[in-house]
């Protein structure tokens, strides 16, 4: 028995976060050149996510800057993640890759017309040296409704996992799967089909740190913002070109050996992100410059672009002022970072009656949020628009649209999609007749409203 290594990087989950990606570059830049220099065999993926708009250089670039970070290291495959799937429109996420140098591969995308984009690859077969044959199939979070509104369609992701599994496992020696569908579906995946040797995991941030093998297959996972680099180890008999061992750790970014000029890297991108933002989209007086206006502004413009009764929104998707009377696209994107879209939802009296309750509550004000889209720090009071109320000795008063609410009358409310998940509101998160705007970001709404004022 002839023992060799071949050593597989991941990265998942950056979301632009550029802090440590010189490290990060640098050790894998390092780490390819070693393992080059002994013989071994090494591969290279990126799970999804890597973009988020959040920052300027990414939204500028529509993320053709991070495809550009990643031809640098040398990645050989990627998988998109929602980030890069439902945040851009049709036509950023066709051109997205146009200047790759390495694959794309999602086996569960197609266009509307059911043909998979000329870009991407359901898998891949890499052939290495040692007459191994690695196949690579990727998957993305089966977020359909919301690809099909930007003009995609998605296939359900267990059903397409069984078809190109079917193709693959005869031509392969070793089945990697490049996930962005959450630690659970991961660990399905896991006890349903042991011909997987390798699941990259990505999407719900999960760490781990030596891996978890289930069912004889090893999961890995790298966490969220570049705080981690992923590695596997996998033993294989070169001559049985079969997998014998498989081994897992993460490399904490923070310890990696410094990069020269990390923090002037850091900057520069950031800098040349606010270049190219600082394009004039409208003139504000004072009256529309502090948080708490903009915050009513954007309220009062979200229940008229939806064209409905009454909207509520928190004022914290609002970060900051804006400082000056010329209000450039940077200006937009640091105030309103959010890739979070606005969406109708459709509530019975009552559901509403007990929605209001809710975003009464004083709780929010102070409230820490992390998800959902939510790019700030405090989720901020509830500002509503259509909707008055007082408190009596009888209870809670409600007007919508100056008209007492109706315990049996149906309400169409104009929201942030943020408050269609999780637990923030129940009635919300349960109605069944929802409507999402998309590409449309909370942003977009408020530069037109800036634009259009009298």
């Amino acid at each position: 028995m002839r023992l060799e290594e071949i050593h597989i990087y991941h990265t998942n989950d950056l979301h632009s976060h550029f802090e440590h990606w010189p490290r990060i570059r640098s050790f894998l830049q390092e780490r390819k050149k070693l393992h080059d220099s002994t013989g071994e065999e090494v591969l290279l993926f990126d799970i999804g996510d890597h973009i988020d708009r959040w920052h300027p250089l990414t939204d500028a670039s529509r993320g053709k800057h991070n495809t550009a970070l990643l031809n640098e290291i040398g990645y050989n495959a990627v998988t998109i993640g929602n980030n890069e799937g439902i945040t851009l429109s049709y036509e950023d996420l066709d051109t997205l890759y146009n200047e790759r140098e390495f694959d794309v591969i999602v086996a569960n995308l197609f266009t509307a017309e059911q043909i998979r984009p000329n870009w991407v690859d359901p898998y891949r077969i890499y052939p290495l040296k040692n007459g191994m044959r690695v196949a690579v199939i990727g998957l993305t979070a089966y977020f359909s409704y919301f690809y099909q509104l930007l003009g995609w369609e998605l296939s359900e992701p267990m059903e397409e996992l069984k078809k190109q599994l079917d193709l693959v496992k005869e031509h392969a020696n070793m089945i990697v799967l490049l996930s962005h569908l959450g630690i659970s579906e991961d660990e399905w995946i896991a006890e349903h089909f042991p011909e997987i040797d390798v699941i990259l995991g990505a999407h719900t941030h999960h760490v781990l740190h030596e891996g978890k093998e289930i069912n004889g297959v090893m999961l890995g996972a790298a966490g969220k913002y570049g705080m981690f680099v992923g590695h596997m180890a996998i033993t294989i008999d070169s001559e049985k070109l079969q997998v014998v061992k498989k081994s897992a750790e993460l490399y904490d970014s923070n310890k990696l050996p410094y990069a020269e000029n990390e923090k002037e890297a850091e900057l520069a991108w950031y800098e040349e992100g606010r270049t190219l933002l600082n394009i004039n989209v409208a003139k504000v007086d004072e009256r529309y410059r502090s948080k708490q206006a903009l915050a009513r502004l954007l309220c009062q413009t979200l229940k008229s672009w939806c064209e409905v009764d009454s909207a509520f929104l928190n004022e914290g998707l609002i970060l900051h002022d804006f400082t000056n009377a010329n209000v450039t696209e940077f200006d937009l994107l640091t105030t309103c970072p959010h890739p979070i879209n606005p969406s109708v939802v459709e509530l019975s009296g009552v559901e509403y009656q007990e929605v209001i309750r809710l975003a009464l509550d004083d709780k929010w004000e102070n409230m820490l949020i992390k998800g959902f889209g939510f790019r700030g720090t405090l989720m901020g009071k509830m500002i509503f628009e259509g909707v008055k109320w007082k408190r009596t000795e009888l209870g809670l008063q409600i007007l919508v649209n100056n008209e007492p609410i109706k315990r049996d009358g149906q309400y169409r409310v104009a929201i942030p999609d943020m408050f269609t998940f999780g637990q923030l509101f129940p009635e919300i998160r349960k109605a069944e007749h929802k409507t999402f705007f998309f590409p449309e970001f909370m942003r977009d709404l408020l530069r037109w409203k800036l634009q259009n004022l009298s």
